[in-house]
């Protein structure tokens, strides 16, 4: 039980800081989990998601920039690297 009530601070806490719903950034995790990232359409989705979660315009250019290093394995695939390369 104990347990529990520390996951449940630790996601209260991440609310608080970055203003996202844990449920969506599950549900985002999740279908980035058997997400195929060699293709293109995937990828845009992906990064359309993440930017909407952050609450970010991502330009056309730098959307294109993130679609080409992901698709030629240029950067790391975790949703804590896309958010950084979103700034």
């Amino acid at each position: 039980m104990q347990n529990k009530n520390n996951n449940n601070n630790m996601f209260g806490n991440i609310e608080k800081k970055t203003g996202v719903n844990m449920s969506d950034i599950l549900k985002l995790a999740n279908s980035l989990s058997n997400a195929n990232f060699k293709d293109e359409n995937t990828v845009r989705r992906v990064i359309q998601q993440v930017a909407q979660l952050a609450g970010k315009r991502v330009p056309k250019e730098k959307e294109d920039m993130l679609v080409k290093s992901i698709l030629s394995n240029n950067m790391p695939m975790d949703l804590n690297s896309l958010t950084k390369m979103m700034k």
